[in-house]
């Protein structure tokens, strides 16, 4: 009799060490699956859009360079051109490592700038910028995957009766595509470069 209850604690045993083994092996997934969802980016450049030179471009053509991402228009007045302008501050001071950058401005005012308009506008920086733009519609799908916002503005002042308000902040997406950092309008270029650096 004390044989059996003896055989019964060791199978009650066995069946809580099994348990228990089953448990740590779900809980080890649990946490590998966490983590590889937490390095996950939270969002992936993606477009397909016309570059200043007539060629269609989605975020496949970058693959295994860092993009440096910005959304303007040519007719900006203060925000797109000091922001190119500190992209390509940080292009020049990146030197050989420029390389594993490419310096991106996407169009949110498709009416006027048409890829004529930007082959003027982006070599005035000299930073090998790309300048991209799209119908209306692609413009809008575009921006449906980046968090930015962006809509006319009637001014009687301005260049056709119109200006764009719109988000200001330069993405950094890593050579995968996905979302790395960003910064405020005003960021200066030193910041930016020596963020950039540490990452390549």
């Amino acid at each position: 009799m004390s044989l059996t209850s003896a055989q019964k604690f060791l199978w009650v045993l066995a069946g809580v060490a099994a348990l228990a083994f089953v448990w740590l092996l779900l809980w080890s997934d649990y946490r590998a699956d966490s983590a590889r969802t937490d390095a996950e980016p939270p969002f992936f450049a993606e477009f397909e859009l016309t570059d200043h030179q007539g060629m269609v471009r989605t975020e496949e053509d970058f693959a295994g360079r860092w993009m440096l991402v910005f959304f303007g228009f040519t007719n900006c007045p203060d925000v797109c051109p000091t922001t190119l302008s500190e992209v390509a501050a940080v292009m020049d001071g990146l030197g050989d490592d420029a390389a594993k950058v490419q310096p991106i401005f996407i169009t949110i005012d498709p009416e006027r700038d048409t890829p004529a308009a930007l082959a003027e506008y982006v070599p005035l920086f000299d930073a090998g910028i790309i300048g991209l733009t799209g119908t209306p519609e692609q413009i809008a799908a575009t921006s449906e995957t980046f968090p930015i916002f962006f809509e006319r503005v009637e001014e009687a002042a301005a260049p056709d009766g119109y200006t764009m308000g719109h988000t200001s902040h330069l993405f950094l997406f890593d050579p995968d595509a996905g979302f790395a950092d960003s910064w405020p309008y005003g960021t200066s270029a030193e910041e930016i470069l020596a963020d950039l650096e540490e990452r390549i």
